[in-house]
């Protein structure tokens, strides 16, 4: 895979992404975009990596989208902007693989939706979250899908309507990030939570994956009668066979799709 603003890598299991403009903050440029997406498709499609980690060159993760692509634009060049960026936080979760921002630095406005839309995020203890678009006339609308969905209403709404910064460990404490790590540990407990979920199955992770953002927006009974099918036909696939049989004869499974 050869690209121009972004890196790919695939180290053992993991798949390595990493926006690659540093001299601009890694913006979300349409072209980044829509490296970021082939990427993530190609990934998802070859299922030779179980997890991947996104993550940012140079100071920052990812600072929003490039201004320049939006001012004075028509609004179907806009739109057609906006519907890329959308299409690529929807796809972060319908690939198989659970993605996780590795997030250092700033994490602004489309760089807070991106950070947001991965399934979980691993911030070092400076880095900053923050939707400031109130504060230039353009409302943070779209990075308020994931990040009202992680966060909730309150603080979400406090984050829109000020454009402040909050710390790493207030992004925790809300919901918006999973671990807060020394800046020096950042790759490192971000590996190593990639090679937590690495150890188990691809067809089972992938799975329990879209089963959960499927539900999620359910109400209780629906969201009951839908795992419920679910988990029925999950007992019949074959790694499921296999990590039973293998947890009743107190061995370590061989899946099957790994």
């Amino acid at each position: 895979m050869n690209y121009s603003y972004i890196i790919y890598e695939k180290r053992q299991n993991i798949a390595l992404i990493t926006l690659n403009q540093p001299e601009k903050q890694n913006i979300l440029s349409f072209d980044l975009i829509q490296e970021l997406s082939g990427c993530l498709r190609q990934v998802a499609q070859e299922r030779r990596a179980t997890v991947i980690i996104v993550k940012g060159a140079g100071d920052n993760f990812c600072a929003g989208h490039d201004l320049n692509e939006i001012l004075h634009q028509d609004i179907n060049n806009i739109r057609h902007l906006f519907q890329a960026c959308l299409d690529l936080m929807m796809l972060i979760h319908t690939v198989p693989q659970p993605v996780i921002a590795q997030v250092h630095g700033i994490a602004t406005a489309a760089g807070c939706q991106l950070a947001a839309a991965c399934d979980l995020v691993v911030a070092e203890e400076g880095a900053q979250f923050a939707t400031p678009g109130v504060q230039i006339g353009l409302f943070c609308t779209t990075p308020m899908v994931p990040l009202s969905r992680a966060v909730g209403r309150k603080k979400s709404l406090e984050m829109l309507l000020t454009g402040k910064f909050i710390s790493a460990q207030e992004a925790k404490e809300y919901g918006l990030v999973n671990r807060v790590v020394p800046k020096k540990k950042l790759e490192k407990e971000t590996w190593a939570l990639a090679k937590d979920i690495d150890q188990y199955s691809l067809a089972i992770v992938s799975l329990g994956k879209q089963t959960f953002y499927q539900q999620i927006e359910m109400a209780e009974k629906q969201a009951y009668q839908y795992t419920k099918e679910v988990i029925s036909a999950n007992a019949l696939m074959d790694d499921a066979l296999e990590g039973m049989s293998a947890f009743l004869e107190k061995r370590s499974p061989v899946w099957k799709e790994k």
